[in-house]
């Protein structure tokens, strides 16, 4: 299971499945030193995590517990045979006793005879003897069986004898400890989005496609402040003038075209940058750089404001154009906008943005052209650049908010349907949204993480 080597190997990934719970630490030994790598919601709604087992002396113990699981599978093969003689021997035992019973009945009528047995009579006796013939060969097996019963019996014995001794010197049930460690941590990871927090981007998974509805353009999105009982999905076709909004009571009901409710915005939108937070939808209003907070249970603009210098109106939009100068973003620190101005001649600027206010706090020049971007989303603070809206895009830029720095990456993607038009990632489900040539299409994540645990200096 774990090779041997000098020196000692390196640490086994071991990945499970978790829907999603905290533990303070994941086991209490001080010299363990479990370390974590998260991943995003798989399509049923668990979170993949990824576990690293420390390279300790267990992998010193290999051949030990190969021995050991080898008499247990042999052990296992003789209890079967075992059973099978049982079986066989319990027939047998039934057929004696027929037989029994037909020798006393023999036995009486010899008995009860006057002295003289008619032809027939004795005819009838030779053909009842002959009956008990195999009688023979069949307490012979018997007998033979009962012999190898009781050998098989001893080898179990002896067997069970190897295995403590094995047992006890690996100490403690070695190879069966980790088994249930390893039970133990897949039981209490189940909350691990909550509990691993950021990483770093390393994968996106194949698309998952939802739904075909609408237009080449547009944009679909759940709400990344909901409660997890709460799965409305909200749909916005096309890229510019829009004013429409389809409510969907559960991402069922999206997939299926029904129970949904209709919002007539009553300022038209541009771009597919729009985002839901809080109750609240935030989007570009059409032909300006203001941006507008529609509260969906008023059905009222609860506040608008004009972004100072970014451009609109296709003046610096991504690469696919689409009136897409302005992509509003939530990720696990809040609300952004994506945007850039004349001032930083064209490159992408970060904003995180107040979202009662829609004032801005803080700003950041990446120094990225936005026409030559595809899309771009963010998370944990770090604005993921795609190289192109076409097919062989990947995730080729990133920039830092919390050290203003930036890195070229290669997070390779496939753009199944060959023209993304929106992608924006939700921090509740650990997933992009994409609208992808008129398809619905959801994208795990992979983020990386390492959780130090009481072992670790």
């Amino acid at each position: 299971m774990w090779p041997l080597t000098v020196p000692p190997p390196p640490p086994l990934l071991l990945l499970l499945l978790c829907s999603g719970l905290a533990g303070q630490t994941l086991f209490q030994s001080p010299e363990e030193g479990w370390q974590l790598y998260t991943s995003a919601q798989a399509p049923d709604g668990k979170c993949i995590c990824t576990a690293v087992i420390p390279a300790q002396s267990t992998c010193s113990r290999d051949g030990r517990s190969r021995e050991l699981r080898q008499l247990m599978e042999k052990v296992q093969n003789v209890s079967q045979s075992m059973e099978v003689l049982e079986l066989r021997t319990y027939r047998d035992l039934q057929y004696v006793r027929s037989m029994e019973t037909l020798m006393r009945s023999l036995d009486a009528r010899l008995r009860a005879a006057d002295g003289s047995l008619s032809a027939k009579s004795f005819q009838e006796l030779k053909d009842r003897m002959t009956e008990l013939l195999p009688l023979s060969s069949v307490l012979e097996q018997y007998k033979a069986d009962t012999r190898t019963i009781v050998r098989l019996r001893e080898e179990v014995r002896n067997l069970s004898g190897s295995l403590a001794a094995i047992q006890e010197e690996m100490g403690a049930y070695g190879y069966e400890d980790l088994q249930q460690r390893v039970m133990a941590l897949e039981a209490r990871l189940h909350a691990c989005a909550q509990k691993l927090g950021c990483g770093k981007l390393t994968g996106v998974s194949n698309p998952i496609t939802i739904r075909a509805m609408g237009s080449r353009f547009g944009s679909w999105m759940t709400d990344t402040m909901a409660p997890s009982a709460d799965s409305r999905v909200w749909y916005m076709d096309g890229y510019y003038k829009g004013r429409r909004v389809l409510e969907f009571r559960t991402l069922g009901d999206f997939i299926k075209g029904q129970n949904f409710i209709q919002h007539l915005l009553p300022q038209p939108w541009a771009g597919t940058g729009h985002v839901v937070y809080n109750g609240s939808l935030f989007y570009n209003k059409y032909q300006s750089n203001v941006v507008v907070k529609y509260h969906f249970r008023s059905r009222s603009v609860l506040v608008q404001r004009s972004l100072p210098g970014a451009g609109y109106n296709n003046t610096f939009p991504y690469s696919w154009g689409g009136f897409s100068d302005m992509d509003f973003m939530v990720d696990e620190s809040g609300l952004w906008a994506v945007y850039t101005t004349n001032q930083n001649a064209g490159n992408i600027v970060v904003s995180r943005l107040d979202p009662h206010t829609l004032e801005v706090m803080r700003s950041w020049d990446t120094g990225y052209p936005k026409r030559s971007a595809g899309e771009a989303f963010m998370i944990c603070g770090v604005l993921y650049v795609t190289n192109s809206h076409l097919a062989g895009a990947k995730v080729y830029f990133a920039y830092f908010t919390n050290t203003s720095s930036y890195e070229y990456t290669d997070v390779p993607f496939h753009n199944q349907y060959s023209h993304i038009s929106m992608l924006d990632y939700n921090p509740r489900e650990r997933a992009l949204y994409t609208w992808n040539n008129g398809h619905q299409v959801l994208y795990n994540v992979t983020l990386f993480h390492v959780i130090s645990t009481a072992g670790d200096p």
